[in-house]
């Protein structure tokens, strides 16, 4: 299967750049390019993408707030937000907004090709180490939760459903939750997928994001 990959960047000469890398692989094919927001959304409307590599600081529309808009509709392409500096408010932003996920711009081409794989079967691609650097840096602009997880979904969990999503928000991956609660991984995967049902949520990012949202996990990392 094809991935049909959208660049959205006002610098010309990095989305060339792009094209040329992604042209190289016999799994993937550029099939849109936009220089902002607003072009992307109009183009979008008429080509088919399944994944979009997002740029923030735009004219006329920003990436967040195209993220957003894409997010919002039926059955919506991945987005992947691209930024210059790690730990950029902007890819908080971004994932908040519904990405499933960020990279720097200077990313090796091997990790972006990796990365929008990933993506496209549905993981998220932030390493969980660098979701948790940049959730605890912008801890404070979250709402301050009380002692209880104030978010009504999360009530709809089982007690173990709650404990794996700690542990997801805490960087561990299927296989060292696994571990730690003495599951199969295909149990604690099947634990996930309800997570993301029950909650209403694209992948893992999400799952952090909502998780120190809520107070089940504060910032550092710790339930």
């Amino acid at each position: 299967m094809t991935i049909r990959v959208m660049l959205v960047d006002d610098q010309v000469l990095l989305r060339t750049g792009f094209r040329m890398v992604l042209a190289a692989q016999p799994d993937m094919e550029v099939v849109a390019e936009a220089g902002d927001g607003v072009e992307a959304l109009q183009v979008l409307r008429e080509t088919p993408v399944d994944v979009v590599l997002m740029d923030v600081r735009m004219p006329k529309l920003d990436g967040v707030e195209t993220t957003r808009r894409i997010c919002s509709e039926p059955e919506p392409p991945k987005v992947l937000i691209l930024t210059t500096f790690d730990l950029d408010e902007y890819a908080f932003s971004g994932l908040k907004a519904g990405a499933s996920g960020f990279m720097l711009k200077d990313v090796p081409p091997g990790e972006l090709l990796a990365a929008i794989r990933s993506v496209h079967s549905g993981d998220a691609v932030v390493a969980p180490s660098t979701t948790r650097r940049l959730l605890d840096r912008f801890a404070p602009m979250l709402p301050s939760a009380g002692k209880e997880p104030q978010h009504k979904e999360l009530e709809r969990l089982t007690d173990r459903e709650r404990e794996v999503m700690v542990l997801v928000a805490q960087g561990l991956s299927n296989g060292e939750i696994a571990a730690r609660l003495v599951l199969s991984e295909a149990t604690v995967k099947t634990h996930v997928g309800r997570i993301l049902t029950k909650l209403g949520l694209r992948d893992r990012v999400q799952v952090v994001v909502l998780a120190y949202e809520t107070g089940l996990v504060r910032a550092g990392g710790h339930g």
